[in-house]
């Protein structure tokens, strides 16, 4: 295995932000199109989905969490998008995963995946590499029902991130589990690993977020 660069990045994502990353890629985001069940969800159903974080959470709680996070944030680099293909799920080949700022998510989810802006990237030593993915998506784009099966992944399954320059890492599925839309402590890296976490919605009512996890086992 190649060795893994690092690096660290100066911005530190606030609250607010980070509430805006929840209720937008978090859960269910837009409505039908995105992180949906079988039907078109309702018009009340959006906000129902989206999941805002709690306005209880104290301030001093996200200041924790990122200050642990911005530790291992990396640098951007010229061009960061990745693209993801996950052997066993049908719609994800080549898949592209947009690094994006929340401002950015929609049309991100729209043409693919999105990369949490602030989370990490593969070629880190010690990174949690966090992508949203719809459930159902809008039809004839790349984000059709693209995470629909992402709850059938079971350990040792791979999850593989192709970076701009051709590089491809190859991670292992070793966790599958459900949580609350308040939960940011998911954005967190492990220490001492590399490792990808996809999520989507859970169904039918869209109220939870469906996160796999896979740790890095090879670069070529």
């Amino acid at each position: 295995m190649k060795k893994i660069r690092t690096g660290h990045k100066k911005r530190m994502l606030t609250a607010g932000a980070i509430a805006l990353v929840f209720s937008i890629a978090g859960l269910g985001l837009m409505g039908y199109a995105l992180f949906g069940g079988s039907e078109p969800a309702s018009a009340e159903t959006p906000q129902k989905a989206a999941g805002t974080i709690p306005k209880s959470v104290p301030e001093k709680v996200f200041t924790s969490i990122y200050e642990q996070v911005r530790a291992h944030e990396p640098k951007t680099p010229k061009d960061p998008t990745l693209k993801l293909t996950v052997p066993e799920m049908d719609r994800v080949e080549g898949l592209p995963v947009y690094d994006a700022a929340p401002k950015g998510y929609e049309k991100a989810l729209h043409d693919g995946s999105v990369h949490v802006r602030g989370t990490g990237f593969p070629w880190q030593k010690e990174g949690n590499v966090y992508i949203a993915g719809h459930r159902l998506g809008y039809p004839g784009t790349k984000s059709d029902r693209v995470f629909w099966d992402l709850g059938e992944l079971k350990d040792g399954d791979e999850v593989i991130l192709t970076d701009a320059g051709g590089k491809k890492y190859t991670y292992e599925v070793f966790k599958k589990f459900v949580t609350e839309p308040s939960d940011v402590s998911v954005l967190k890296p492990e220490k001492g690993k590399n490792i990808v976490s996809l999520q989507t919605c859970t169904l039918p009512d869209y109220k939870e977020r469906l996160i796999v996890q896979a740790e890095l086992k090879d670069v070529s």
